[in-house]
């Protein structure tokens, strides 16, 4: 019996006391850059050859604002995949509450998912009622930015330490024929990137009062106005960055062809397929290098309801594998998150992670915005954002403006 077998024995004494049947369970996300696509393959390998089973991958390739609806038309239709992946938060919340998803409360329970998930909003982003719903796998955090060792070479400048010595480097950077900022032109992409400038600019209680509590007041006042007249700025910074999806932003920074980058740390899984190496190649500034913080977002695994009792035997060795401690070292190295889990060997990590890790164990966190907004708010957000980074007759003061008042209407 294989190390996986062996360490899945919490979930297989209930659920191979219902059915033995090996299943091919189709597994649906939008892992596809080659970052990203190399760590969802240690879960794949893991359950192939640690259960009975087999790992149907459903891939959409767009990103997660273009695989959601399909995962949920999908759900709502009738045609339920065996698992599908949803961002920590409030995105699967209806599904839950219309009864659709699998409830994992007995698993978590004979495992004491509340003892080794940490932070613990992780596991309250899963439950709903008291019972546990999905299994969280990862904590992603959007705040930081990437910066490239060779394109401030060639601009004859240092490296920056923090978002205003960036800005004041790119002159040198556009005169020495790149593209300062890079960006692709997904609406999440520009809505992130303004969420790390709030923390960094506004700071991390204007940025709550916002996020957390909806106060449109603070949404309209003197912090956030300093963050879009930042945005504002910071448009002309990105101009030339013709890419669409973020991984192919990420290739620019890679190879040279841009400054920086504000993306998620998903991006370290991308410097690794490239051979790259933190600290040489390209340096990580969390909160911008201002402020030393990262947000608890990441990544859950939701299990639909379905008639076969085999096939709700292997969605319940799949969530036990998923937080298994072997499956969570392999699984993040590869991704460039942060276990959920605290009590795993991380001695591979490298300087980003290692800076991610030190963060989190002093706690300076924060919740992601998908665990305090709406999907409708968050939507808006983004509609607003594309809007306002691709035109730059759209002023500060009128983006703030609408910004308030969607706020003011948040959920």
């Amino acid at each position: 019996m294989s190390f996986m077998k062996t360490g899945l024995a919490a979930a297989a004494a209930f659920a191979f006391a219902t059915s033995a049947q090996a299943v091919d369970l189709e597994v649906t996300h939008w892992w596809t850059s080659g970052g990203e696509a190399a760590a969802v393959a240690e879960f794949a390998k893991a359950f192939n050859e640690g259960t009975d089973h087999n790992w149907v991958d459903g891939a959409i390739a767009g990103g997660g604002g273009t695989a959601r609806p399909v995962m949920i038309s999908r759900i709502t239709g009738g045609d339920p995949m065996g698992a599908t992946q949803f961002n920590h938060g409030r995105q699967a919340e209806e599904l839950v509450e219309a009864g659709l998803m699998l409830d994992l409360t007995e698993l978590a329970e004979a495992e004491g998912w509340k003892d080794i998930v940490h932070p613990s909003a992780l596991l309250d982003s899963c439950t709903l009622d008291g019972r546990i719903y999905c299994v969280p796998v990862n904590i992603h955090s959007w705040q930081w930015i990437w910066l490239s060792h060779e394109a401030f070479e060639k601009a004859g400048t240092a490296v920056p330490t923090n978002w205003d010595e960036f800005v004041a480097a790119a002159p040198k950077v556009r005169e020495a024929g790149m593209v300062p900022l890079a960006m692709g032109n997904q609406a999440w992409q520009s809505a992130g990137a303004f969420g790390v400038m709030t923390v960094a600019i506004a700071g991390v209680d204007a940025w709550s009062a916002v996020t957390i509590d909806k106060n449109a007041d603070v949404a309209a006042g003197p912090e956030f106005a300093k963050v879009f007249q930042a945005a504002a700025d910071a448009r002309a910074l990105r101009e030339g960055s013709n890419v669409q999806d973020w991984n192919q932003a990420t290739n620019m920074v890679i190879t040279g062809q841009a400054g920086g980058q504000i993306m998620g740390d998903w991006a370290q899984g991308e410097f690794q397929v490239a051979g790259q190496v933190a600290g040489e190649d390209y340096t990580c500034l969390p909160g911008l290098g201002v402020n030393e913080i990262i947000s608890t977002g990441g990544d859950a695994f939701y299990f639909p309801k379905n008639e076969d009792p085999a096939v709700e035997a292997a969605q319940l060795e799949l969530a036990s594998l998923m937080l298994s401690k072997e499956v969570q070292v392999n699984f993040n190295l590869k991704k460039g998150s942060l276990p959920v889990r605290g009590d795993v060997d991380l001695t591979a990590a490298n300087d980003c992670m290692k800076k991610g890790l030190a963060i989190l164990a002093d706690g300076n966190i924060l919740p992601d915005g998908n665990q305090t907004l709406s999907p409708d708010t968050q939507g808006q957000i983004e509609d607003l954002m594309t809007e306002f980074w691709a035109d730059n007759a759209i002023t500060a003061e009128d983006a703030q403006a609408r910004y308030a008042a969607i706020i003011a209407d948040a959920d």
